[in-house]
Order: structure tokens, then sequence, then C-alpha cells
């Protein structure tokens, strides 16, 4: 699947880029139709602890799918999305075979 990444307001390492990708790879083996990804990170000037957001937009044949998550690191908002793109791309699915 083809990622585009943007960081906003900062340069992100190879590192997280590199783990955001591997867990994005993951999501096709729920469902293989997945035309492309965008992924959103920022730094949110928030006193509390989740100032860090991951956004993910998925493009599937028939529709787009979007996930906006906050956690203190950005590995851990990239886990809570990925969780909640699966159940997304898991009831899409569903929805295009009872169709």
């Amino acid at each position: 699947m083809k990622v585009q990444t943007h960081s906003v307001h900062f340069d992100a390492d190879q590192k997280l880029l590199d783990f955001i990708q591997k867990r994005l790879d993951k999501l096709e083996t729920f469902y293989d139709r997945v035309t492309e990804g965008e992924v959103i990170l920022k730094l949110n000037n928030k006193d509390g602890v989740a100032n860090k957001t991951v956004e993910i937009k998925l493009l599937v044949p028939g529709a787009t799918l979007f996930c906006q998550e906050e956690a203190p690191t950005f590995e851990a908002a990239t886990d809570a999305a990925y969780e909640c793109m699966r159940r997304q791309l898991m009831k899409h699915k569903e929805k295009l075979v009872n169709y």
C-alpha cells in the first residue's frame, strides 16, 4: 500500500516513519483492496499528557475511512489508530459481503 506521511511543524525521523508503514501494511491482511493511505502527525500545544495526534485516512473502493487518535507518544497513537482502522475495515468488508 502506498502511504504518504506528513508531519506538521516538525521533522519525523525514519524510525517513526518505518514503524507507521509497518503497522499500516498489516491492515492489508484484513482487507486487501486498500488503494492508498495518508498519515498526518501533529504536535498539539495542550498542557495535557496526550499531546501527539495521528490521523489516518485510507482510500478503499467506494469509501474513505478516517481515524484520529491522541496519545503521549506517536507510537501509542499509531497503535490506537491502527485498531480503529482495523475495525472500520472489517465493518466495510462485512457491508460488501452482505450487500
